[in-house]
């Protein structure tokens, strides 16, 4: 069960449905008391309205818009001049959409995920009063519901995205021995600019879309039914298929688009005739794959409500009462969601994964680049899904091209530039006015490339990709920043996603140096330095690079004894804001770090005691960025209380993040990142690794005594499992991948004897806090308390 979400009520809305994938294809299991809605999405299904579009050239205008941050206009302009700056900034540098824009009628050019469809499973002889059971199995990625007939049978229907092909397979099967009787159909939400095209084959049935602007897709699915008959449902293809006296029913589904696929029908056919019908061989195919990545990490934080429907659990979570392994629960969900949206070879997880009812979704279901995206990814190294990470860095490589022009054309400048929310296809436009002029994203992006070096030490990665974006977005901060009047080297214009203060532009004020730029600078620079040591190369560039280090502005602490957010000590517009943009460096950087900064590190802290105590990060992603930020300060009681109000204020009865506070108007929706954050939180509670040290149990708090974590990655190509009773580590195994030394802070602990192979390791270093022991190539090594001397 501690692997089981399950709920003894149907969804009410997708939104409560059971999320299933397998990076390409997603799907979402309603379990209705009567009938069955499966909502069907595929990874690239984007209109591509924009999918081409340019950026028109306005860096003739950046000299302007600096000379009016830069230049002294108080008189001209009494106490306006960042606002006046701003708004010209904003008017020539921004795109031509975004909320101010859309008063005026026009809209941004991110093309919005879409649906492709529903499969529906309207059953005969149910019972409505009867008790309904669905779950979601983790360790399985298998959906299951159990209805009750009005003979009283058990009707079972499991569903699952198959983790090796393109189908999404359904088995019903009654308890009882008799037959079943029922009529499948597929639909798609009225949308007046796509064509639907219906069809039947005898036991298939399928349709074709066709968007207004040429994109195509196709849904097709095989029934198979033994002893039963399958017959056309109407005179209509779009009624569907009647199946009736059937033993039991296998549904084959398929869904493949113009944009992955030449002819998009012909493969949805013969993927769905040439598909296994033995429910068994594609149950253990699928499964094999799925525990393969699932189990490579095990977590136990101490007993919970596990026999409770979870929105009971989660409803008991809110009123203040304890469930340690309802947060397991949604640790390992994080890491499934990621398995189920994000695989090799396809697109990353976008704002709600690969899973979307709407024409018109939040946000457009985008990617946005200035948190959300990378929070998606923070636990995917750590949480030993490093191959899931991967659509991420192709991501990234697919904008280089785009990324160049656009520099060039928007502010005269060299390396890449990347906008703050884009879709698929590779274009750098920022489209978004009021939010969309700033410069930060590639660097933000940038970190996902490092760390898969760091975690893998795969050095051919760090020549061939990690390297060469390292120095674009490095070329890029070269020729865009400027000397101020005291001689530093700023950045104009600037803006701290997504914040305001007081005499600045709303939504967004720009100014001059937000505090994130120089932090996005301080670790882009040094890793390239890094890099370039590593590898040998570009040894001339490194007295420009450490320059600029030295020239950006320190980290300032402002009037409030907090981290200052720009570099001017602005008042903030609203202190409770969502985005702690600024406090980066803390985490996920490691610039600012209670070992080596903690004058800076007390100011993270006031900051976030600032926004917390005025009522802000308490809910979806700005809550697991706080508990993330927490947990690298080491305080474990506020980070885990920042993860149980991520749990019980935005959790839907499935777990999926809601986030309440952006809903308007009765709208309901989800964010995926907030679950992404929530399983990163919990990761940095237990184990961090950062500057070359392997922190255990950093910030454990009292609720999880007990438990251990195993699997779990750290930097520098090691696989850790720590066991604790009563908070402290009784063992600890470290994995080495790549050999060389492990450096290991014990947070205070016993004493402790390095075994591998069964012999005592020589060689051992040991302070009052870190261990540190040379490792070999795939050696295990275990770490066990030195028995007390009698």
């Amino acid at each position: 069960m501690k692997h089981v979400i399950w709920l003894d009520r149907s969804a009410e809305d997708w939104l409560e449905a059971f999320p299933l994938g397998n990076g390409t294809l997603g799907a979402m299991v309603y379990g209705g008391r009567t009938a069955e809605t499966i909502l069907l999405n595929h990874e690239w299904l984007y209109r591509a309205k924009n999918r081409y579009r340019q950026q028109e050239r306005k860096s003739q205008h950046l000299q302007k818009v600096r000379e009016l941050f830069l230049t002294d206009t108080k008189q001209l302009f009494p106490g306006e001049r960042e606002h006046v700056a701003s708004s010209f900034a904003n008017s020539v540098l921004g795109g031509e959409g975004g909320v101010l824009a859309s008063l005026m009628g026009k809209k941004n050019r991110v093309d919005p995920f879409q649906p492709a469809g529903h499969l529906t499973i309207s059953y005969e002889h149910i019972n409505p009063d009867a008790g309904l059971r669905r779950e979601l199995d983790l360790r399985d990625g298998i959906s299951r519901v159990e209805r009750r007939t009005t003979a009283g049978a058990t009707l079972v229907q499991e569903s699952f995205a198959h983790c090796s092909a393109k189908i999404i397979a359904t088995q019903i099967t009654s308890d009882s021995g008799g037959t079943i009787d029922c009529t499948v159909s597929l639909s798609r939400i009225q949308d007046a600019e796509c064509t639907i095209e219906h069809r039947f084959r005898g036991d298939a049935l399928g349709f074709t879309g066709r968007f207004v602007e040429g994109v195509l897709f196709s849904v097709d699915l095989r029934a198979i039914a033994p002893g039963g008959r399958i017959s056309p449902a109407g005179d209509d293809a779009q009624d569907g298929l009647q199946i009736s006296g059937a033993r039991e029913i296998l549904i084959i589904c398929s869904i493949a688009t113009s944009i992955d696929s030449t002819y998009p029908e012909e493969e949805t056919r013969w993927t769905i005739l040439d598909s296994p019908t033995d429910w068994r061989h594609l149950v253990e195919t699928h499964r094999a794959t799925h525990r393969a990545m699932y189990n490579r990490v095990s977590i136990d934080l101490g007993d919970g409500k596990d026999a409770l429907p979870t929105d009971q659990r989660i409803e008991n979570l809110k009123q203040g009462n304890g469930d340690a392994s309802l947060f397991a629960l949604y640790f390992q969900y994080g890491r499934y969601l990621l398995m189920a949206s994000s695989r090799p070879h396809g697109l990353p997880a976008n704002l709600q994964g690969v899973w979307n009812a709407e024409l018109k979704p939040p946000w457009d279901s985008d990617f946005h680049n200035d948190v959300n995206l990378q929070m998606n990814y923070w636990a995917a190294e750590s949480g030993n899904l490093s191959e899931c990470a991967d659509p991420l860095l192709d991501f990234i490589d697919r904008f280089v091209e785009h990324g160049r022009i656009v520099a060039r054309d928007l502010y005269g400048c060299r390396g890449v530039y990347y906008p703050i929310q884009t879709d698929p296809w590779g274009r750098a436009t920022p489209e978004s006015r009021g939010w969309d002029v700033w410069t930060g994203a590639a660097a933000w992006l940038s970190q996902h490339m490092w760390w898969r070096f760091e975690y893998s030490g795969d050095v051919e990665f760090l020549k061939k990709r990690a390297y060469p974006f390292l120095k674009e977005v490095a070329a890029f901060y070269e020729s865009y920043l400027i000397r101020d009047s005291k001689g530093r080297l700023v950045t104009v214009p600037s803006q701290s996603p997504e914040n305001y203060f007081k005499g600045g532009t709303k939504p967004v004020s720009l100014c001059v140096g937000a505090t994130m730029d120089f932090e996005l600078i301080y670790d882009v620079f040094t890793h390239l330095i890094k890099g370039s040591e590593i590898l040998g190369v570009d040894e001339e560039k490194r007295d420009t690079w450490c320059n600029i280090l030295d020239r950006i502005p320190p980290l300032q602490i402002g009037k409030h004894g907090q981290l200052q957010e720009w570099l001017e000590d602005y008042e903030e517009g609203e202190v409770p804001h969502r985005h702690i943009s600024h406090l980066v460096g803390a985490y996920p950087g490691d610039q600012i770090t209670l070992e080596d900064t903690p004058e800076l590190a007390e100011a993270v802290r006031i900051t976030l005691r600032r926004r917390m105590d005025s009522g802000g990060q308490r809910g979806g992603w700005s809550a697991a960025m706080a508990a993330c930020v927490l947990a690298r300060l080491r305080d474990a009681e506020k980070a885990y209380e920042r993860t149980r109000l991520l749990i019980a204020n935005c959790a839907y009865v499935n777990l999926l993040n809601g986030n309440p506070g952006f809903a308007s108007g009765g709208r309901k929706y989800f964010q995926i990142d907030g679950n992404f954050g929530g399983t990163a939180a919990v990761m940095e509670m237990l184990l961090q690794s950062r500057n070359g040290i392997i922190y255990l149990l950093p910030s454990l708090p009292d609720a999880w005594k007990t438990g251990h974590v195993h699997g779990v990655r750290a930097k520098g190509g090691f696989a850790v499992d720590i066991d604790w009773k009563d908070k402290l580590a009784t063992q600890v195994v470290v994995r080495s991948s790549n050999g060389g030394a492990c450096r290991i802070d014990m947070n205070g602990m016993a004493s402790f004897t390095v075994i591998c192979d069964g012999t005592d390791v020589a060689g051992i270093s040991e302070s009052s806090r870190v261990v540190v022991f040379e490792t070999q190539p795939g050696a295990v090594y275990q770490l066990v308390p030195k028995q007390e001397e009698s």
